[in-house]
């Protein structure tokens, strides 16, 4: 990402120099055309002789001037031309996000923060109309039309009131200091089912505990969990390859239990079952180096995605931290599957991490076979992530 900023950073500051020196130009040509026009001016002076200056000659010399400063000041389509390339530019990095290279993370990087880029088109509609240049108004409807036409069905609410059943998914975070107080701030949000990811040893005691009496069925395998008023049945981990290799392979299965990343059960629900997985897909890391590091995070997404394809039940929901967003390339494989009930009946973005000033969604609930009722963020716990809800119905 410091890579990215300072790219970015070394463009601005060329497409600034470019507009001095146009600035510079400009001004050059119009002090040569007023020097012309004196010169006109002191020619017609000697011919005349001094004190004799022909009556009209200030009107003569007045229509010149205007002309010739006309002349000299670049028009409306001319000015500001690096500015309707940088609007150019931008758009074109919208429109085809998905053919920019994923060579360190590039592709993917941009992808993460990628509603973000709509934050350039007001700066560049500023500078447009302080340079007055109507290419580069003209230029920014490529921007605005690409966002809009990307993230512009997220900005208004599609929420409906009433649900069939309520699912709660959120990263509590290794750091936590509260694991108690986070396991009743989330019973108290009336979830019917409860997935929790990043637990450990140490505090899921802690979880068991707090939430044993509000969901009396519940399974942790490893690091992740459900905890559900519902009967669970057909509990299993799920495999997402977070050790790769014949090293990977080698390791014992308890070792591996340890740290599993995610697992599937079915819940029953008076409609019939219902089948969850929870998943908390490997990590991201921007290496000073190595760029955007997403092995992990891609090698896991494509086993999940494997698993879900190979699920018999219709209905399925996925619960869990992705550590990637619905833009993702390497979230392909799962979301030609599922849903995301954000982008179907939720209000805005839905930021969930970090959480003190959320920039990105990277905690998902996805469905297929069932109606997305709504969908909405809860009140910060003591986790680095906000909790994410969903209201959902057959």
């Amino acid at each position: 990402m410091t890579e990215s900023m300072q790219k970015f950073a070394d463009a601005r500051q060329q497409a600034e120099e470019r507009v001095e020196t146009e600035e510079r130009v400009e001004t050059e040509e119009r002090v040569e055309a007023e020097e012309r026009v004196e010169t006109l001016d002191a020619a017609e002076a000697g011919q005349g002789g001094a004190g004799r200056r022909d009556a009209g000659s200030g009107t003569w010399r007045a229509g010149i001037r205007r002309p010739i400063s006309a002349l000299s000041r670049p028009g409306p389509w001319k000015r500001g031309l690096v500015l309707a390339a940088l609007a150019l530019l931008l758009g074109l990095v919208m429109l085809l996000h998905a053919r920019i290279t994923d060579r360190w993370g590039l592709g993917s990087l941009v992808e993460t923060f990628l509603p973000w880029f709509g934050v350039f088109i007001p700066v560049l509609l500023a500078g447009a109309l302080w340079r007055r240049s109507a290419s580069a108004v003209v230029a920014l409807l490529l921007p605005v039309v690409v966002w809009l036409s990307l993230f512009g069905g997220l900005l208004g609410d599609k929420s409906h009131p009433d649900s069939d059943l309520t699912v709660v998914t959120h990263n509590v975070g290794a750091e936590n200091p509260d694991p108690a107080g986070t396991a009743r701030a989330l019973t108290a949000s009336g979830a019917d089912v409860l997935a929790l990811v990043e637990i450990t040893s140490q505090a899921k005691p802690q979880y068991e505990k707090a939430l044993a009496k509000a969901y009396p069925y519940h399974t942790a395998q490893g690091t992740v969990g459900l905890w559900s008023k519902l009967p669970l049945s057909d509990t299993r981990p799920v495999d997402t390859e977070m050790d790769a290799g014949p090293l990977g392979r080698a390791k014992p299965y308890d070792l591996k239990m340890s740290y599993n990343r995610a697992l599937r059960t079915t819940v029953a629900t008076d409609q019939g079952p219902l089948a969850v997985y929870v998943a908390h897909l490997g990590s991201v890391r921007l290496m000073p180096r190595g760029g955007y590091w997403t092995d992990s995070r891609d090698r896991s997404a494509q086993a999940l995605a494997e698993a879900i394809a190979a699920e018999r039940n219709e209905r399925v929901v996925l619960l869990g931290d992705l550590n990637g967003t619905m833009d993702d390339r390497a979230l392909d494989g799962i979301t030609t599957q599922l849903h995301s009930v954000q982008e179907k009946a939720g209000d805005g973005f839905g930021f969930s991490w970090p959480a003190k000033f959320p920039v990105v969604r990277i905690d998902q609930i996805l469905v297929r076979g069932v109606e997305p009722k709504k969908s909405w963020l809860l009140p910060a716990t003591g986790s680095d992530h906000l909790p994410v809800a969903a209201g959902i119905s057959w």
